[in-house]
């Protein structure tokens, strides 16, 4: 079968097709599905670039898929041969998306609306996935709060923001001054351009914040917070950072969030999508041998919505 195989770590041009790859069979519990779009996350490149969570080479990248099922094993019930799915591999160590075929525990994916194609529906799982496990299980967020999502055109970001105004928060985005209609038309009540806007003077007492950025952003977005609330960063924290101590010191709850496999969230997103609740925004499709091009593209930033993989 035809995969994107890395036999080192480095940049994009460690990416290559390979067209001999052995068709998977999937064991008990297991679907295999026939890849008709892959995903493309910010995790994918630093994967790429160095060992992370998976350290085995040669690797196979990519934990976002929508195709159709080829094959099931024993046990499988809840899915059929020749339905159309989608959902993301279990987050880190399930990896192999971007290739012709790849096997899946049968739970970790949910039938794909009928009006939702295969690129859109690949841009979907890991990203809401991580937005709703952000708001909903963590933040708990409920009708009527105020919820920060920085970034809010980035590929976490737009989704955060339909996920947050579905559960009925006062959603405020950020983003540079270009995406700006697109957060508000995305349901945010305000949109703030990062570059000029004071977050701590624009942005007080809010019960939730999603921040997938480190540095000065995160440290500035604390201030943000009311005392109880919940500030979910996406990034690792070093034990006793300055985040931590000031999150201590003002009752914040100060949480990081690594995305889990989840079949009733994905479900939920599934029917998200289905009745127009949630839609990616794609940047840009391009085809499976192109995997190099949409990572130097992902790297390069200022992207708006979505990389997504064709098969």
């Amino acid at each position: 079968m035809r995969a994107i195989v890395q036999t080192s770590y480095g940049g994009p041009e460690v990416l290559g097709l390979t067209e001999d790859l052995p068709t998977p069979e999937p064991g008990p519990g297991e679907i295999r599905i026939r890849v008709r779009a892959a995903g493309v996350n910010p995790t994918d490149w630093k994967h790429r670039a160095a060992p992370l969570f998976v350290d085995r080479l040669p690797l196979v990248l990519g934990w976002d898929v929508a195709g159709i099922v080829d094959k099931i094993g024993y046990g499988v019930t809840i899915l059929d041969e020749g339905d159309e799915v989608f959902g993301m591999l279990p987050y880190p160590h399930g990896v192999g998306a971007y290739a012709e075929y790849v096997l899946a525990p049968a739970r970790s994916m949910v039938r794909k609306p009928e009006n939702v194609d295969f690129v859109h529906a690949a841009a979907l799982p890991l990203a809401s996935l991580t937005a709703w496990q952000a708001l909903n299980d963590t933040a708990r967020v409920t009708v009527g709060q105020r919820v920060l999502v920085q970034g809010a055109a980035g590929g976490v970001g737009h989704l955060a923001v339909q996920i947050a105004s579905r559960l009925g928060a006062k959603v405020v985005g950020t983003a540079s001054e270009k995406d700006l209609d697109h957060v508000r038309s995305l349901g945010a009540a305000d949109a703030l351009d990062y570059h000029t806007t004071d977050i701590h003077a624009a942005v007080r007492e809010a019960d939730a914040a999603l921040v997938p950025f480190a540095g000065e952003t995160r440290l500035d977005s604390l201030s943000t917070v009311r005392e109880g609330g919940t500030f979910v960063t996406l990034l690792r924290t070093e034990p006793g950072s300055d985040e931590e101590r000031i999150a201590d010191e003002h009752g914040i709850r100060y949480k990081t969030l690594l995305v889990e496999s989840d079949h009733a969230g994905m479900q939920v997103i599934a029917d998200m999508a289905r009745s127009g609740a949630l839609r990616a925004s794609i940047h840009d499709a391009l085809p499976l041998c192109q995997a190099a091009e949409a990572h130097r593209l992902g790297e390069a930033g200022h992207i708006s919505g979505k990389l997504v993989l064709v098969v």
